[in-house]
């Protein structure tokens, strides 16, 4: 989501395979063909995640975090040349969501700017589109427990989500726009105080750290979506290793280069047998195999590290995984090719221990697949 805007120079771009590149574009417009629809049928709407692979229904949402992924996919199309009405649709669902960029229930801001306000900034340099991701990173910055050096979740005011890792860019990205020094020390405090206290020592990570509201002080790790509060939960993962590589792209800090590598290697090495993890490592007998919004976006991690580490055997080997991680989502067991199934890419899952889209499509899942789809057919 932050990419274009990195400040890093890339170290090397690495190529796919044809037969990938090709699997790619097949899929690609597989996608756009599931979103016309969805634009077509459901105008207006934001959907979360699917119920028996349907997009409409009134299930709960938990949290509202996902209007900017379906204007996000239509940026991507237009941008790949995939029809000449996505251009306008994308305008038109970013436009539904910029009052977003004043809210303050939320710690999902980057999730629902940069993927459209951001990227339409990106594509046309307007100045316009940068005051709405400039606003919507002062709104996040309104965030910061001072004493804790942290951004709270929407859950609670003693509470850091893993999930902030892949919002806080929004932030880095104000303070690059505007030279706030201030809103780019509490990005990178963020980044510090989730690196120290949410990603251990072997990479993994934790979805959520709780701290005394008094001093600031660290109390425990929890989580509210894996196994249990010791394990690690994979999609956490994914915005861990997503998240950081951002930050080190938007501000060279080796640090969060380091957190992002010990990411990626955990990531491999609980992956080898199938590229698609289910929603806890840890888990002994998950209840379901797969959770594939999580591989889609450490797919693009990967991607986006393998350009950035120094070390050519490292880039190579997240390279080769991403794509072996591509591969494996666009078999027919993943991608939504049956008209019935509205989503695009089958058994990702929102909230388990909810019960909310277990097994179903989820709108971040099926973004951040079209995302790595594309720079796959860049590459």
């Amino acid at each position: 989501m932050y990419w274009n805007s990195r400040q890093v120079t890339e170290k090397r771009t690495l190529p796919f395979a044809a037969s990938t590149r090709d699997t790619a574009r097949a899929a690609l417009g597989v996608a756009a063909g599931k979103v016309e629809r969805l634009a077509e049928q459901h105008p207006d709407y934001f959907p979360l995640y699917t119920h028996e692979g349907r997009w409409k229904h009134g299930k709960e949402s938990w949290t509202n975090w996902c209007e900017g992924f379906l204007g996000g996919q239509m940026w991507l199309f237009h941008e790949l040349g995939l029809g000449d009405q996505w251009r306008a649709r994308a305008e038109h669902y970013s436009v539904l969501v910029e009052q977003r960029q004043h809210d303050r229930d939320v710690h999902d801001l980057g999730f629902v700017l940069c993927p459209t306000w951001q990227k339409w900034a990106e594509l046309d340099g307007g100045t316009e589109q940068k005051k709405v991701v400039v606003q919507g990173g002062r709104t996040m910055a309104l965030r910061l427990n001072d004493q804790g050096g942290f951004l709270r979740s929407f859950l609670a005011p003693d509470s850091n989500f893993i999930d902030i890792m892949m919002n806080i860019g929004i932030i880095a990205l104000a303070a690059l726009e505007t030279g706030d020094d201030n809103l780019m020390a509490i990005a990178r405090r963020h980044c510090d105080t989730t690196r120290k206290y949410l990603v251990r020592g072997d990479g993994s990570v934790s979805h959520e750290g709780i701290y005394d509201l008094g001093t600031g002080e660290f109390l425990r790790q929890t989580t509210q979506q894996g196994w249990r509060n010791d394990s690690s939960w994979a999609r956490g993962l994914a915005w861990s290793l997503y998240g950081f590589t951002s930050m080190y792209a938007l501000t060279g800090d080796t640090h969060l280069l380091r957190t992002a590598i010990a990411n990626a290697d955990y990531w491999i090495e609980h992956t080898q047998a199938d590229p698609v993890p289910p929603n806890d490592f840890d888990e002994p007998h998950p209840t379901r195999p797969w959770e594939s919004s999580a591989a889609a976006c450490a797919a693009g991690g990967l991607i986006m590290l393998a350009a950035l580490v120094e070390d050519d055997t490292l880039a190579q080997r997240y390279h080769r995984h991403a794509e072996t991680t591509v591969r494996r989502l666009c078999e027919p067991l993943f991608l939504g090719i049956d008209p019935a199934w509205e989503g695009v890419l089958k058994h990702g899952s929102y909230h388990e221990r909810k019960g909310l889209g277990v097994d179903e499509s989820v709108m971040w899942g099926d973004y951040f697949f079209v995302e790595t789809l594309a720079r796959v057919v860049r590459g």
